[in-house]
């Protein structure tokens, strides 16, 4: 009996490597296989389609990204740290960034779910942040979500350079703006019924 060659995370380390070099646009079991230089029955073997593949490659990603990258201290303000580390991450990974957040074939509702989820339980430790209403978390998170993503995306194509204390000084008016306000609505996923 054959033992196995190719484990899943042989498969997932190549499927990483296709979308960090060519984001998701040629995230098929062919190329996957090409990358590890056999055939694409080891994928198959291990994963239900590429959609499973997929999905379990975002999940790895981001488990990967919340230990190394999205939990990095900085200021000792939780929000802010992770602002920073996500703007960080799109500065020194901009392909995987593109491919995980932007690419509409990408990460994005997922990603954006567990980016949300991270965000949630992170802020939630911090004593400034933990009696928020679900209302004001969701709120924080697109106030500062939009903005620090259409800085990450500006800093890759070098439209704008702020220096680290524009980035935070942006950050921090974003965060007081929510705050300050009464808002509690802020579901922007919702469908209007």
């Amino acid at each position: 009996m054959r033992h196995k060659v190719y484990t899943r995370e042989h498969i997932l380390k190549a499927a990483y490597e296709l979308i960090e070099k060519d984001g998701f646009s040629n995230f098929t079991a062919r190329n996957v296989a090409a990358q590890m230089g056999v055939s694409t029955q080891p994928i198959y073997l291990e994963f239900e389609n590429m959609e499973d593949l997929k999905q379990s490659l975002i999940k790895t990603i981001f488990d990967d990204l919340t230990t190394k990258v999205f939990s990095v201290e900085h200021t000792g303000d939780k929000l802010i740290d992770i602002s920073i580390n996500y703007i960080d991450f799109a500065q020194n990974n901009p392909r995987l960034f593109m491919a995980m957040y932007l690419d509409e074939k990408g990460g994005g509702r997922t990603m954006y779910d567990l980016s949300y989820q991270f965000f949630k339980e992170t802020i939630l430790q911090q004593e400034e942040y933990k009696d928020l209403t679900e209302g004001y978390i969701e709120a924080l998170f697109h106030g500062t979500w939009i903005p620090i993503t259409g800085l990450a995306t500006l800093m890759i194509s070098k439209v704008i350079i702020p220096t680290r204390q524009q980035i935070i000084a942006i950050i921090e008016q974003s965060v007081n703006a929510v705050l300050e306000s009464n808002y509690e609505d802020n579901s922007l996923n919702e469908e209007k019924k």
